[in-house]
């Protein structure tokens, strides 16, 4: 039960490390790029998916379709604004992102964004050994356990711990070649 839930939680900080990467532009088109980009709409805050089609023609390129005419200029203003540093230009009923390639020195930044941000997801798997840990303690106290359970549930922890922080070190490599990639 509690290596369920612990389990559980490692896999949530793991998806959550996976969104986070796929926010952060790299020299391809990609609509999650613009998931952290939000326009007010009838005095709601809501993401541009929320209220548009997002299309990729090509590697380079994102077409987003207003479902309301509107909103192509909120759009356009929000996206030109973002840290995402795009230039979207009106084509129509359609904003059009041609997104640029990458120079180095932008390259080496959202690498160390990167590592920064599986830093944050390692801390979070940490807390939450610890958080595991002192729940088996407590049911050591109370007798729910014995000492042998939970040696044997400390080593299936780091066991699952070790796996999670691996997989954590995979994703920010495979995002910094994706990042280097020119």
């Amino acid at each position: 039960m509690i290596l369920d839930n612990c389990e559980n939680k490692l896999k949530k900080t793991v998806k959550n490390l996976e969104n986070e990467f796929a926010t952060i532009r790299t020299g391809r088109a990609n609509p999650r790029m613009l998931d952290k980009i939000f326009i007010e709409y009838y005095d709601q805050r809501v993401s541009i998916k929320n209220v548009s089609n997002i299309n990729i023609p090509d590697s380079r390129t994102i077409l987003i379709q207003p479902w309301d005419n509107f909103l192509i200029t909120k759009i356009q203003k929000a996206i030109s604004i973002s840290d995402l540093n795009l230039n979207p230009i009106l084509d129509g009923k359609v904003l059009r992102i041609t997104i640029p390639p990458l120079t180095e020195e932008r390259r080496k930044e959202l690498s160390k964004i990167s590592k920064k941000i599986t830093e944050e997801a390692k801390i979070s798997i940490r807390n939450i050994r610890r958080d595991v840990l002192d729940s088996l303690k407590t049911m050591q106290k109370q007798n729910k356990i014995t000492e042998n359970e939970m040696k044997i549930n400390e080593n299936k922890i780091q066991k699952l711990i070790d796996k999670y922080v691996n997989i954590c070190e995979t994703l920010l490599d495979n995002k910094k070649k994706d990042i280097m990639t020119i």
